[in-house]
Formats: C-alpha cells, structure tokens, sequence
C-alpha cells in the first residue's frame, strides 16, 4: 500500500489524468464525467489497498486544496454580464432556484429517517449544486464537513439525475409546446462564439496562459483563502466559505483580474484532485448502504425542482425554451445550459443561458448554508 503523502498525490494526479482521458475518448466516461470517474478511481485503488484510507493528503485536498479551486473558479465570474440575460431568463433561473430550495427540503424531511444525521448537509449541497454546479457542492461538503461515503453516494446521485434532467428538459419543449426555432443572424453568432469559449475554460484555456498569469492567480487565490480564514475568526457570523465566495467575488469584477487567464482551468483540476481523495476516503459497503435514501432525496429534489420552475415559469407566461435553458443552468451548470440552447436550436439563449450558470456559481453557495440551516433546525440536529 502506498502510504508516503507525496506518493499518494501522485496516485491522485494520475487517477485525474486517466479521469480526463477517459472523459475525452469513451463515450460512457463522458456521460459519467471526469468528476464522477475520478470517485471512483479513487474508490477503487483505496478499497484493492493500493492507495490508504487515511492520509496527510487527503487532509491538504479537503481544506486548502478544495479552498483554492473554489477560488479559482470565481475568479472566472463576471457579474456584469448576468445582466446580459435579461428579465425572463433572470425571472426563470429564481423561479427554478426556489424550487431546489423546496425540494431539498422536502426530500429531507422526507427520508431524514433513511438518510440520517447528515440529512441537512445533504440538503446545503443539493441545493448548492442544482442551484450552479458541481463547484457549489464540493464548496459546501467540504464546509459542512460531509462524511467521504456520503459525499461520494451524493455526488453519483447527483451526476445521474443531472443527465436523467438533461434529457427530460430536452424533451419538455417538444411534449408540451413548438419550440420556437430561431434564425441565427450576425449579432445571434457572435453570441454563439463567445459561450462556447466559456464552456470550454473548465478544460482548456482559449488563451494562451502566461507564467505571470499564473503567478498573480495564485497569489490572489491564496490570498483570498488566507483572508477569508481571518475574518471568519474575526466574524464569525459567516462560514468560511461565504467570506471565500464573497471576498473573491469582488476580486473578480476588478478589470486587471479578469484579463487574467486560466483561473477556470486551474480551479477545476484542484476540484478533481479534491474529488479523486474523496473517493480513496470511501468504503465501498458503507456508500453502497447509505446509497438508495440519497438517490432517492436527489430525485425528490430534482422533480420538485421541475414542477415549480415548469410550473410557476409557465403560470408567468416564461416559454418552454426559456424554462429549459434556465434549469438547465440551475441543475448543471453553464455547460449544461450551452448543451439544451445549442442541440435546440435556441441561438439567442445561449449567453443568457450561460450567464445564469454563472449567477449560480455566485449564489449557490449562500443558498446551501440557508437551506442546510433550515432543515437543521426543523429536524433538531
């Protein structure tokens, strides 16, 4: 068994490495995602005993490693161009927010018995992911201090009904209404160009990335971390991670930051190195156990989250397209978002769609910890 900390990030990098690879040539491991792969890459070399169970490594990846790709990906986020997406889709992607908050908590009080004692961590996180993303979700266990077999049953959960939602929200607008097919016009391709860009940052960079943009990325990063930690201590009426989204968040509306390049690219390597530790930490038998219940309160989350962003956005007179597109983002990010807008035909959704994925990024976060607060107090934990 592997048990020198350096020698296990090095089994961490490689597991992320074939992860990416296999996401890149199979179409199975695309479907599942790197994230997933690498869970359960992780998994497997721990429960064979190559990798440990318990490690110096793990403990790095699980607070600063984690910390520092939270950061990165924010500083990828730019609020101004939310406003690029105009009343209905902002009005769509609250409507569909509000309904992951609902769901969450119905799911939990629902299967709090099954779930047990971490029910409203699960709740933070379900709401953090099908709020923005996966990054929300790994912000929000790390902070809530999710046990490894429930965080690695909660992330499979997640990446199945995220590509179960895909395929119903590619269905919707065809069952229920004509979806409306737009003409692409000069000013439609340039909105066409510019969110394929984004989708593309988590795994590659669209630029260059210079030596002196890494340099300042990471100063930033650790700054961030290292200056939320401080006014945690000095203000502890917010979580760490609140005072991280917050404090670089503002970091990156500043002009200077955003010409920055690869802070996305970066981020999302860390999330997958945090995410491959969490699979060596699991036990196979004790995820396969606490498994169903969390399967379960993610479909509950997911189905409730439809009926109110369907059905309030319908009641709104919000179209189809639109609803599609902006649960999309809520659901599975930007990425996702770009995926319906595109495979639709919905040309002149496709920067809106992504600038509400962003939005998500933003505010998933702050969502999870009031969520989690909520069900914590109504079920007394």
């Amino acid at each position: 068994m592997i048990t020198d900390p350096i020698s296990v990030f090095f089994a961490l990098a490689a597991v992320v490495f074939v992860a990416v690879l296999l996401e890149q040539r199979f179409g199975l491991f695309r479907s599942l995602g790197a994230a997933l792969t690498a869970i359960l890459l992780g998994m497997l070399l721990s429960n064979i005993g190559v990798l440990p169970g318990t490690s110096p490594t793990y403990d790095f990846l699980m607070g600063m490693g984690v910390n520092l790709g939270i950061a990165l990906i924010l500083l990828s986020v730019d609020l101004r161009s939310i406003l690029q997406a105009g009343p209905r889709m902002l009005a769509a992607f609250g409507i569909g927010a509000v309904g992951t908050g609902v769901g969450a908590i119905a799911g939990g009080l629902m299967l709090s018995g099954l779930v047990g004692p971490e029910t409203w961590k699960l709740a933070g996180q379900f709401t953090g992911t099908y709020t923005g993303g996966g990054a929300n979700f790994a912000a929000l266990g790390r902070a809530f201090d999710t046990s490894a077999e429930m965080f690695s049953a909660a992330t499979a959960a997640d990446v199945i009904l995220t590509a179960v939602w895909m395929a119903a929200c590619l269905a919707v607008p065809v069952l229920l209404g004509r979806p409306r097919q737009i003409q692409a016009s000069s000013e439609d391709a340039a909105s066409r160009e510019q969110p394929v860009t984004l989708e593309h940052t988590l795994h590659d960079s669209v630029k260059p990335v210079s030596i002196r943009d890494t340099a300042v990325l990471v100063m930033i990063a650790v700054g961030a971390v290292w200056g939320a930690g401080q006014l945690a201590a000095l203000l502890p009426i917010l979580h760490e991670v609140l005072w991280l989204t917050t404090l670089v968040l503002i970091l990156a509306q500043v002009p200077a930051v955003k010409a920055l390049t690869g802070s996305a690219l970066f981020g999302n390597y860390l999330i997958l190195l945090f995410l491959a530790s969490n699979g060596a930490r699991s036990v196979i038998a004790t995820m396969l156990a606490v498994g169903p219940p969390v399967f379960y309160y993610a479909c509950i989350t997911v189905a409730l989250h439809g009926l109110v962003i369907y059905g309030l956005g319908s009641l709104g007179r919000i179209d189809l397209a639109t609803l599609s597109v902006a649960s999309q983002a809520n659901v599975g990010g930007a990425a996702s978002a770009i995926a319906i807008a595109g495979s639709r035909g919905y040309t002149d959704r496709l920067l809106p769609g992504v600038a509400v994925g962003l939005l998500g990024y933003a505010v998933g976060n702050y969502l999870g910890f009031v969520v989690a607060a909520l069900m914590r107090g109504m079920l007394g934990v």
